[in-house]
């Protein structure tokens, strides 16, 4: 299997639920109406410091920790 070189952002995006069933899926939705989420990025820090210092969207930085995991997992 090849590994994804593909970007948080758009594995993010295919978490989107307009019914919001759970957090990641909330959290994909409010993403996707962030015009300035860092959407190339691979980097858990510029993504994280991102979130922490720009977003209020994300009620718990723990829900972008299990979003990261999977993230991780699926790459």
């Amino acid at each position: 299997m090849i590994k994804s070189d593909r970007s948080f952002y758009n594995w993010l995006m295919t978490n989107r639920n307009t019914v919001s069933a759970n957090e990641i899926q909330q959290f994909a939705n409010n993403a996707f109406l962030d015009s300035a989420f860092p959407k190339q990025s691979t980097n858990f820090d510029d993504i994280s410091n991102y979130l922490e210092e720009n977003t209020t969207y994300l009620i718990s930085m723990t829900t972008f920790d299990k979003a990261w995991d999977i993230y991780q997992a699926d790459r």
